[in-house]
């Protein structure tokens, strides 16, 4: 059964890629990369990865998809509500993305994979809360810091001079 959930969930997660991929229309490329982001959360769950897979949906689904569907809709040059792109290098990417995929599926089939139980009998939230907050505290707040810094200067960045 949960093959079956996991084919559905990947199958799901690739076709809604392509859509995004070779979509006319911009809005429903956004509304496929939503079931994308969806897909690679299911995806994470899978992996035991319960803490990624709810930071991908809070992050990229609750955020960075709401800013691409709200940058689509509230840009100033849309004088029609045909909302269309076009890639134009499409051949170039074709053979760079076919490169890259014959270059995971080579690391896929010739690595070998280690096969074993669960190590920890705790989920991943509380051993990920318990390492930010002990072993990787001085990081964690120095990341912190530099994201502060960096949402200053570009609220710095975007104010209106006066003269």
């Amino acid at each position: 059964m949960s093959q079956l959930l996991f084919i559905l969930i990947a199958a799901l997660t690739i076709a809604s890629a392509f859509w995004v991929v070779f979509s006319k229309n911009l809005i429903y490329s956004a509304v496929a990369l939503l079931f994308t982001l969806f897909g690679v959360a299911g995806l994470y769950v899978f992996l035991y990865a319960d803490f990624i897979a709810a930071t991908q949906i809070i992050v990229y689904v609750g955020g960075i998809l709401v800013l691409i569907i709200f940058g689509v809709m509230l840009t100033n040059k849309i004088a029609d509500n045909r909302i269309s792109h076009s890639s134009l290098p499409r051949f170039m990417a074709g053979m760079i993305s076919f490169f890259i995929f014959i270059l995971m599926m080579t690391v896929v089939f010739t690595t070998t994979w280690h096969t074993g139980e669960v190590q920890s009998s705790q989920g991943t939230v509380a051993l990920i809360g318990e390492m930010i907050l002990t072993d990787y505290l001085l990081p964690f707040e120095v990341a912190s810091l530099i994201l502060l810094a960096a949402l200053m200067g570009s609220a710095l960045l975007s104010r209106k001079k006066n003269g």
